[in-house]
Formats: C-alpha cells, sequence, structure tokens
C-alpha cells in the first residue's frame, strides 16, 4: 500500500478552506477529512432509507456553499472493490450517466494527480465542471480520496459550462467485512451560481441517494467488467502503471471562487421533464450522479 507522498515529498502547510497555496494533502490531513466525515454535530438528516443516509449542513444565508453528506451500506461489496469503481476513469464512462467529459490530466505525486470533470445539472440549469487537485490513501482497511479545485494554465473556464468550485469532496470507504463495506461522501462546493431552492431540495432527497445506489449497482458489475479491460492494469494501486506525465505543482494555483463568474439561476424553474423523472422513483438509472 503507498504511503502518503505528501509527508515524505512535500513540506508546507496543510491545505485548507481559504487555502493560498497549492499542496499535496498530508496524514493529518486525511485524517481530519475523516472525522469530519465521521461527525455527527451540525448535520441534518434529510433522507434515510433502505441503507442510504443523507445529511445537509447550514451554511451562511448570503453564501452558495452547498455542502452534503451521503452514506451507503454496501453489504456484497468489499471496500477495495469500491475504492477501484471510484479510481476507474474508463469504467466511470460506462455507469455514470451524468458525466459530460472526464479525464486525468497530469501526475503530481504516486498518491496525487490533477484531473478534470464536467456533468449534467438538472435541466434547465447550466451545466457544470471542475479542475481538481484530487489525492488518495489507503488506511489499512479503509480508503479515502478526496479533491479540490485548482486552476491549470491549459484548462481554463469554458463558455458553454459553469466552472464550479470543490473546496474539499471526497468519499471515506470503511470496510466492514470480507465482502462488504460503507461508503460516506462529503461535499463542500460552490456551484458558482446562486440556485433556486428546489435544486438543494432536489440534492438531498433524491438526487443523492439515487446517485448512491447507482455507484452500488456499479460496484457490484464491476469485477465482471474489468476483467474484459485490462484486469491488471490499477495506476491508482501500482503508479508504475501510470501513463500520466509529470507536473509541478508550481504549474498549479487555488481555484478560489471569487474570481469566477456568479451565475444567477435563483429564478430558474424545474423542468417538466426532471419533474417527471423525479416522480419515476429512485429505481431508474437515467439521473444524475455523484461527482
Amino acid at each position: 500500500m503507498e504511503k502518503s507522498a505528501a509527508s515524505t515529498e512535500l513540506q508546507g502547510p496543510r491545505p485548507v478552506l481559504g487555502r493560498d497555496s497549492v499542496q499535496v494533502p498530508d496524514d493529518q490531513d486525511f485524517r481530519s477529512f475523516r472525522s469530519e466525515c465521521e461527525a455527527e454535530a451540525g448535520w441534518n438528516l434529510t433522507y434515510s432509507k433502505a441503507g442510504v443516509s443523507v445529511w445537509v449542513q447550514a451554511v451562511e444565508m448570503d453564501r452558495t456553499l452547498h455542502k452534503i453528506k451521503c452514506r451507503m451500506e454496501c453489504r456484497d461489496v468489499p471496500a477495495e472493490t469500491l475504492y477501484d469503481v471510484l479510481h476507474d476513469i474508463e469504467y466511470r464512462k460506462k455507469w455514470d450517466s451524468n458525466v459530460i467529459e472526464t479525464f486525468d490530466i497530469a501526475r503530481l505525486t504516486v498518491n496525487a494527480d490533477v484531473g478534470y470533470y464536467s456533468w449534467r445539472c438538472p435541466k434547465p440549469l447550466k451545466n457544470r465542471d471542475v479542475i481538481t487537485l484530487r489525492s488518495w490513501l489507503p488506511m489499512g482497511t479503509d480508503y479515502i480520496i478526496m479533491n479540490y479545485s485548482v486552476k491549470h494554465p491549459k484548462y481554463p473556464p469554458r463558455k458553454d459550462l459553469v466552472r464550479a468550485v470543490s473546496i474539499q469532496t471526497g468519499y471515506l470507504i470503511q470496510s466492514t467485512g470480507p465482502k462488504s463495506c460503507v461508503i460516506t461522501y462529503l461535499a463542500q462546493v460552490d456551484p458558482k451560481g446562486s440556485l433556486p431552492k428546489w435544486v438543494v431540495n432536489k440534492s438531498s432527497q433524491f438526487l443523492a441517494p439515487k446517485a448512491m445506489k447507482k455507484m452500488y449497482k456499479a460496484c457490484v458489475r464491476y469485477p465482471e467488467w474489468k476483467q474484459k479491460h485490462q484486469p491488471h492494469y490499477k495506476p491508482w494501486l501500482h503508479p508504475e502503471q501510470s501513463p500520466l506525465p509529470s507536473l509541478a505543482l508550481s504549474e498549479l494555483s487555488v481555484q478560489h471562487a471569487d474570481s469566477l463568474e456568479n451565475i444567477d439561476e435563483s429564478a430558474v424553474a424545474e423542468s417538466r421533464e426532471e419533474r417527471m423523472g423525479s416522480a419515476g422513483g429512485e429505481g431508474s438509472d437515467d439521473d444524475t450522479s455523484l461527482t
């Protein structure tokens, strides 16, 4: 298992909200993220059904920050399989119907890279994209993957998409047995837009639970799929397999939300198509997935 590269290759302050310089998270950052995933104080439970729970956290009324936490029990999915699914970008293109485009850009250390992801938002909202510094760390039988937004000189904001900002987003995967685990998804995101209330409600009551269930189905199907698609290729476990070019941290800068255009979508009404999709039940697989 890979040790956090940050503790041996990079020195500097831990990344925190309002960070001014790009840093690869160190072991203490991973511990702090895990603690927040497990924390209960300050979170309001908005959904709990069939092994999936969703919490939201109150934020300042004058800010557009979206903070949500989802947890799902996976009774017949090993932790290492879920970890592979979250890393496998080619497989994600198969199961994540919400993805528009996703690709890895460059490698920073043995357990950190930079990547691009764009996704569909509920109609008629504008679609979003992000550039993130992603880092990961196995912790015994548990795993953490987390990211935050950065600026890359070759990938500026696009006119056809709204550049969102991940302040801190990630997954905590905790093994509960040889063939079972629990995953917690924690996201603090600035969508760069004054979103209508129905978006926030729909995210916590419908989209997030549905996305977790879709992820679970993808995990169940992954072993069979992977056997047919480069079964031994897992650069997140074997860094020597990575084809990505190396990139110096100095080439990146922190993506601050206030440097991006704010899109006011607060008056946008939910489309009839989206309303019908929500009414269709949580079991369908044609809607939004987690980022």
